[in-house]
């Protein structure tokens, strides 16, 4: 039996892992043109910014692919002929397989802008933004970051290291508030402008200027401004990367449409990760997940499918964690979704830069955020799963404290003023 993956990223390696402890004998190839081994994305800010070298990003040393015999072919896959079941190379013969994988990521967004092909545009995302990065911040002095989300403050931080001004455009009457409730939205606004970041909220990218030579050297603003620039980052977030299946019998909505077990409409032929969009049975939407975590658990279960195993992807309780600068982010199950019935207790601390919010419908709780502080991962989900009463999590609060042994804790005042929220709205109800 042939494997062939398409993509060496945590989705694609995650399920040819898989594959091997199932399948002792099947051969199995990872296709990429972006890299000769796997590495992780979420560390390549920190290799440009000096706190890790490339070699440090590689979760594997280069001798675990030879010892669990899995190849690796340095190339872009160029077109997929699924009745021969053909994959077609830039640079090597044509590659046959007998089931088919495609794990090809995400891609920045880009909506048109006129300008964004200039040099000195770029996005965040692959190891190719990285070299290219490289290459525009040599003679960079200020930057404008297009969009925010986890990735412009990233690229905000890497550019900063350098020391070079960055200026974000936001669309959005608060930083990321389609995703942060009101409290924390407001919070990372503040974070940014503490660290000397211009912000432009409510402001929305017109163009970018050509300098006369193909460069970007300024942009303009819908309501008419200019900000000098030479360096300018597009993370208005990202899509799926579909591109590989363009011509083929392969169904696509907004990305590779799959079923709970990761087939496409094509036999023998499975997507999983950034790539794919999952239909359930029943579900009035489908599903598309573009975080590391997610993106191995998919991962795994496709090559489950794959080597001849059964059963539903269960995405679970959703978790992600993150970090905005010097703050550390958390957030667990259901928050900030318009669930019906929807309330939620918040905590803050401004000053310390410290929040947490529990969400809760019926008095059980279905989702947490946390700011500045550190929460177990199984406690929280736990608690989730059980549909614990609010009043049963203010009671254990101090079990989810995951920051270290003798730092300082806040679980007091945090209760007092959740458990007050609660009493002045039952008394309200």
């Amino acid at each position: 039996m042939q494997i062939v993956i398409i993509g060496n990223g945590i989705a694609g390696v995650s399920a040819a892992i898989r594959i091997r402890e199932l399948k002792p004998d099947w051969r199995i190839t990872l296709v990429s043109g972006e890299s000769d081994y796997h590495y992780s994305r979420p560390a390549l800010m920190y290799v440009f910014m000096g706190h890790m070298r490339y070699a440090d990003c590689k979760p594997y040393e280069d001798s675990f692919w030879e010892e669990r015999r899995l190849e690796r072919l340095r190339d872009w896959v160029t077109a997929i002929d699924v009745d021969k079941k053909r994959l077609y190379l830039a640079r090597h013969d044509e590659l046959a397989y007998d089931r088919l994988l495609i794990a090809t990521g995400s891609k920045t967004n880009r909506f048109g802008w006129p300008g964004q092909d200039l040099r000195g545009v770029q996005g965040l995302y692959d190891l190719m933004d990285l070299r290219l990065l490289y290459e525009n911040t040599k003679d960079c002095e200020q930057a404008i970051v297009v969009g925010g989300g986890l990735i412009g403050i990233e690229l905000a931080e890497m550019l900063h290291s350098r020391g070079i001004h960055v200026r974000f455009l936001v669309r959005e009457a608060s930083y990321w508030d389609n995703i942060l409730p009101a409290g924390e939205s407001e919070m990372i606004n503040a974070l940014i402008r503490r660290h000397g970041f211009g912000l432009e909220l409510e402001t929305e990218l017109a163009e970018i200027v050509d300098d006369g030579r193909g460069c970007a050297c300024a942009v303009r603003t819908k309501d008419g401004r200019r900000f000098d620039c030479q360096l300018v980052g597009l993370t208005a977030g990202v899509s799926p990367n579909v591109a590989v299946v363009s011509g083929t019998a392969i169904d696509v909505g907004r990305g590779v449409l799959v079923d709970t077990g990761f087939h496409t409409s094509v036999d023998d032929v499975f997507a999983a990760g950034d790539c794919a969009e999952i239909r359930a049975d029943g579900a009035e939407r489908t599903l598309i997940q573009q975080v590391w975590y997610t993106g191995k658990a998919q991962g795994i279960h496709a090559g489950e499918i794959m080597a001849d195993g059964a059963g539903s992807y269960d995405p679970g309780i959703w978790y992600n964690s993150a970090k905005f600068l010097s703050l550390e982010y958390q957030t667990y199950g259901e928050v900030n979704r318009a669930v019906d019935g929807e309330e939620s207790l918040y905590w803050e601390d401004r000053d310390r830069m410290l929040a947490c919010r529990i969400v809760h419908v019926a008095g059980r709780v279905i989702g947490f955020n946390f700011m500045g502080l550190r929460a177990r991962h199984r406690v929280c989900e736990r608690w989730i799963a059980q549909r614990r009463t609010v009043e049963y999590v203010l009671d254990h609060l101090e079990e989810c404290n995951f920051d270290p042994e003798f730092s300082r804790r806040h679980e007091r005042q945090m209760k007092v003023s959740l458990r007050a929220q609660l009493f002045a709205a039952g008394a309200n109800a």
